[in-house]
């Protein structure tokens, strides 16, 4: 049987879950349905057209990992921002990893999904906002049929929560092959304040393919901070759907960085619903061998004088793949929206290419927006100039590659990240930047 049959057999025998809610269950039935309905998006469809899951589906992937792992700090440390105090939820194979994980309750929430699905406790957070802003869309439906486990935060109002969360999935590799779907609800309550970090990591060069979904609530005057990091091995696959309704007054940043995986997919849409709303989105990505990834943005400007700030740098080389698929609704109520949007990218080989296409749908007519792209090689009279004052050609490239995606690592609040984001750039450009930043 194919994937999509598979994962139906499966849904079946485990849809009798005593410990799940009623409420929670009649939701993953509506949802299993829709993913019956509508199966794997293709590329006949136009937001698909650049992006084919073919390769990635074929494979026999195990659905419920049948055997527990468990995986020693010493050897995955490398994978965490451990230069700085953090919170930590750890999975392992869709596992929660407890020897792992810093979780607390110390007047907010850091713990987990399946908690959250079945202790009365958190039911009235779950019912106001349990797949409240995922839409109604085939792979963002699969999840929630299948959500068990996954990061479950609420920072109530008023917090300034006093360090960073990391949420980390591991991959060992126990199956020839791994479906994994985490889903993660994050609500931040008014005046409060928090910084994410994110991360799937394949320990394996088994194919892994892993479907995430992560809700996020930024209430009135909340500040949300996400960072993505992104550099998985050549097996493994992701389809990130992340999903962020703001309300009045409140800034949701979300930063993207694509280094490594076979094929990967990034939905981020955000929904304004408020005024005075700061919605800001930044990614840089660095592809080499038969890479593939592809941005898919939405920000839907839904009420008056709010504003969004894209930018997306893009670097290609061997025969990668990029995408940037970048959508601005701005509603005839939503006047004196100040919306910008860029995408810029560099092909470093002629077997590299780029597919962008930055969107603009207005409907008011007192607005201030913005989009565009560009697409081509490194200045070739900047290389004169760095070879002439006898910087070596390979790293006055990368030098320029550097400079290239540097605004985007500036707005980056926590500088342990940036400076980890570096070493992975001077990786990935081969090179020693020879400074710290």
């Amino acid at each position: 049987m194919d994937l999509k049959e598979k994962l139906l057999a499966s849904y079946l025998i485990s849809e009798d879950q005593s410990h799940i809610d009623t409420y929670i269950q009649d939701i993953k039935n509506d949802a299993i349905k829709l993913f019956e309905e509508k199966g794997f998006p293709s590329k006949k469809e136009e937001a698909w057209k650049y992006t084919s899951l073919n390769k990635v589906l074929k494979q026999d992937y195990s659905v419920f990992p049948k055997q527990e792992n468990t995986i020693e700090y010493k050897d995955v440390k490398k994978y965490f921002i451990h230069d700085i105090d953090t919170y930590k939820i750890v999975f392992i194979d869709g596992r929660y990893s407890s020897h792992l994980s810093e979780t607390t309750h110390d007047g907010i929430d850091v713990c987990l999904m399946s908690a959250a699905l079945t202790k009365p406790k958190y039911r009235i957070i779950v019912e106001n906002y349990f797949n409240k802003v995922a839409p109604k869309d085939s792979l963002p439906s699969l999840n929630t049929a299948f959500a068990n486990e996954g990061a479950y935060i609420h920072i109530p109002k008023n917090k300034l929560v006093d360090k960073p969360i990391q949420i980390i999935n591991f991959s060992t590799g126990n199956e020839s092959a791994t479906l994994l779907q985490p889903r993660n609800l994050i609500v931040v309550d008014e005046n409060s304040h928090v910084q994410i970090i994110e991360r799937h990591q394949s320990l394996t060069d088994n194919p892994v393919l892993t479907n995430s979904v992560t809700e996020i609530f930024a209430n009135k005057r909340a500040i949300v901070d996400l960072y993505k990091i992104q550099n998985d091995n050549a097996k493994a696959s992701l389809i990130d759907n992340t999903f962020i309704n703001q309300k009045r007054e409140s800034v949701a940043s979300v930063h993207t960085f694509s280094f490594g995986g076979q094929l990967i997919r990034n939905n981020l849409n955000f929904y304004q619903n408020g005024e005075r709303i700061d919605s800001i989105l930044k990614g840089v990505t660095i592809l080499g061998d038969k890479q593939h990834v592809d941005h898919n943005t939405l920000v839907h400007h839904i009420e008056p004088n709010c504003e969004s700030h894209q930018d997306y740098k893009g670097i290609f080389g061997d025969s990668s793949t990029g995408v940037f698929n970048g959508k601005i609704i701005v509603e005839k109520e939503a006047q004196k929206t100040n919306a910008f949007q860029s995408n810029n990218n560099i092909l470093v080989s002629d077997k590299a290419s780029i597919n962008t296409k930055p969107q603009l749908e207005i409907f008011a007519d007192d607005v201030k927006c913005s989009h565009g792209c560009t697409i081509g090689q490194l200045d070739e009279s900047a290389m004169f100039y760095m070879r002439s004052r006898g910087i070596p050609e390979k790293e006055a490239k990368a030098l320029l590659m550097y400079a290239f995606s540097n605004n985007v690592l500036n707005s980056v609040k926590i500088p342990e990240i940036k400076q980890r984001i570096t070493k992975i750039i001077a990786n990935k450009l081969g090179v020693n930047i020879g400074f710290d930043l």
